[in-house]
């Protein structure tokens, strides 16, 4: 189970590091990172300007063309915050642009999400739980604790391609 709080958003060089992968998008390289991970587009909820992040699907939904993400860093995060106030976004997957809805799942859900992410990908998962600070003792129980307690799950609602 989560022994431990997690990891703060990172701050100077790290924050660099961590948002290197949105340049592969502006240079028209999102194709790179395949259907991995999305570009997400939001509006920041003081500015109003659009701000960038890329963030790792975790699930998809083809029958209801739903991408499903996890806020790593918490409810904490910027772009977790930003999409709180305005959920209407564009993502990109790879080069396909398309307006989204995001929907913050309720604790219960993303832990179900983060248990199926587990099952599907347990490298993955323990490595996920490692950066963010968070303990984890490899059952699905533990990674449904976490997700409820720490990482809130998002799902993008696709509504024009």
């Amino acid at each position: 189970m989560s022994r431990n709080q997690p990891r703060k958003p990172p701050r100077g060089f790290q924050r660099l590091l961590w948002r290197a992968p949105i340049w592969l998008y502006r240079l028209h390289l999102g194709w790179l990172l395949g259907s991995h991970f999305l570009l997400l587009t939001h509006t920041g909820r003081k500015s109003g300007l659009p701000r960038q992040a890329v963030v790792e699907i975790a699930d998809y939904d083809p029958e209801t063309n739903t991408y499903f993400v996890a806020s790593g860093f918490g409810r904490k995060s910027d772009w977790y915050r930003n999409i709180l106030k305005t959920p209407q976004v564009t993502i990109q997957v790879g080069n396909k642009k398309m307006a989204a809805v995001a929907e913050p799942l309720s604790p219960e859900e993303s832990g179900e999400m983060m248990a199926r992410y587990a099952r599907k990908h347990p490298k993955a998962a323990r490595n996920l739980s490692k950066v963010l600070g968070l303990e984890v003792d490899g059952t699905e129980e533990g990674y449904r604790q976490i997700a409820r307690e720490h990482i809130p799950f998002v799902a993008f609602h696709v509504t024009q391609e």
